[in-house]
């Protein structure tokens, strides 16, 4: 009988929800059908969706699972549950764009979703991204090393930090004779001085670094290079992300391509290198992030029996030093929900000092909160590469045709090479100021 009761409480909530929905054109095309549920008391229970970039198999996607199971253990009782959703990244930063653009447009969008930062100003323009300032406490906030705002306002958290250098393997650099001991994040080497190691390495045998310069395909490589061109004092943007032309394809930032060219022309990497190469040890240095780490840790450990066998080395400088920062983060949507409530919970959750422990401990990246830094080692490979983002971290433009501009920095690199160096920028810089003002007024 009171099971009877339930089932048909259940039933008479359902159908005031659906009428109560309809009568203030709640569905827009969404599905809202789908935003709740009945638990077995018969109770309304909130279903949060949030889609994550990275497929569900994997690590990181297994670890972003155990928090849901986490939030969805924790808050059972508190008429909130969390749904996720996992769309594999693979098409770029412009094909997540246009498939989150679509999503909107649909009105499917998730209420959380992960997108990478520097896309913020991109995605704050066209209204796809909430407004968080006022549901942030500003002393959570500072518990950030940084944040996700645009024009002043708070569009999103950080998931995890990240900074990348030039993973080396030792037993390499030992047998060439060659000591990097010196070179530091609280003393970088120089540019000269990158290209003397990489002419040692290159006189020993081996291809002396891979640059990533095959990794054109998706945000990979400009996250990865873009620090050089900083390095040698260029731009690719002035301040306030609107004006490309006079920056992109400045002296000083075609000073910072020709370095990376310099290094192709001397035979020191090329954009055909195999992906394995420097773990089967055939290539001296390897260009990564963070994420390299669990790797060299867990799936190499015939080459690498232990950290002994590599380490980290920082960016080079030139005029200044300047290395890779900026990840993934997590905002709420400007979806069909008005009411952000439970989003927020999740938010929180996802942004804890334990969630962020749990996700970087499976990623190899560094914490997103200042709290959840574990102590490293000085000297050690997560050591040097938070070292490196407090002293010379310095992120990717911030500009509302970010996209674009990653599309255009895969194009320089991939026609590096092929192309007069002068005549690319000019047309790349061009290519991203007529992004900039289709979009910076919508």
């Amino acid at each position: 009988m009171k099971r009877f009761l339930i089932s048909i409480i259940s039933i008479i909530l359902l159908l005031a929800l659906s009428l109560s929905m309809t009568a203030c054109g709640g569905d827009n095309g969404g599905g809202e059908g789908d935003d709740f549920e009945i638990d077995e008391n018969g109770n309304v229970v909130t279903i949060v969706k949030i889609m994550f970039h990275v497929d569900k198999k994997s690590t990181e996607g297994q670890a972003y699972q155990k928090r849901i199971n986490a939030f969805n253990a924790e808050y059972k009782d508190k008429g909130i549950k969390a749904q996720a959703i996992f769309k594999a990244r693979t098409t770029g930063a412009s094909g997540y764009e246009t498939e989150l653009t679509n999503n909107k447009i649909e009105g499917t969008l998730a209420d959380i979703i992960t997108f990478d930062a520097p896309n913020t100003a991109a995605y704050a323009n066209s209204g796809l991204l909430y407004d968080i300032s006022s549901l942030i406490p500003a002393e959570d906030q500072e518990k950030f090393f940084s944040l996700n705002k645009y024009n002043g306002k708070l569009y999103g958290l950080p998931i995890q930090e990240s900074s990348a250098g030039f993973f080396y393997n030792k037993n390499i650099f030992r047998a060439a004779g060659i000591d990097v001991s010196a070179y530091t994040a609280e003393n970088p080497w120089t540019f000269e001085q990158f290209k003397d190691v990489c002419a040692r390495l290159k006189a020993h045998g081996v291809t002396a670094v891979d640059m990533r310069l095959d990794a054109t395909k998706d945000e990979t490589a400009p996250y990865l290079l873009y620090p050089f061109i900083y390095a040698a004092g260029g731009s690719f943007v002035s301040e306030d992300g609107l004006t490309a032309e006079g920056y992109y394809n400045s002296a000083a930032t075609q000073k910072g391509f020709q370095f990376i060219k310099d290094l192709v022309n001397a035979g020191y990497t090329s954009n055909s290198i195999g992906p394995t190469d420097f773990f089967t040890g055939k290539v001296g240095m390897y260009l990564s992030s963070g994420w390299t780490i669990p790797e060299l840790d867990n799936k190499y450990r015939e080459n690498f029996g232990s950290r002994d066998g590599w380490g980290i080395l920082p960016y080079p400088k030139d005029v200044t030093a300047a290395s890779a920062t900026g990840s993934w983060s997590y905002a709420i949507t400007n979806n069909h929900h008005a009411d952000k409530t439970a989003a927020v919970e999740l938010l929180k959750f996802m942004t804890s000092a334990e969630s962020s422990r749990a996700i970087t401990d499976a990623t190899g990246m560094i914490p997103a909160r200042k709290d959840a830094v574990k102590d490293y080692a000085a000297g050690s490979p997560e050591y040097t590469l938070l070292k490196q983002l407090e002293l010379s971290g310095k992120e990717r433009p911030v500009t509302v045709a970010y996209p674009t501009f990653s599309t255009t920095f895969n194009q320089i690199i991939y026609r590096l090479n092929n192309t007069n160096l002068t005549d690319l920028l000019n047309s790349q810089a061009r290519e991203l100021q007529k992004e900039i003002d289709k979009v910076k007024d919508r």
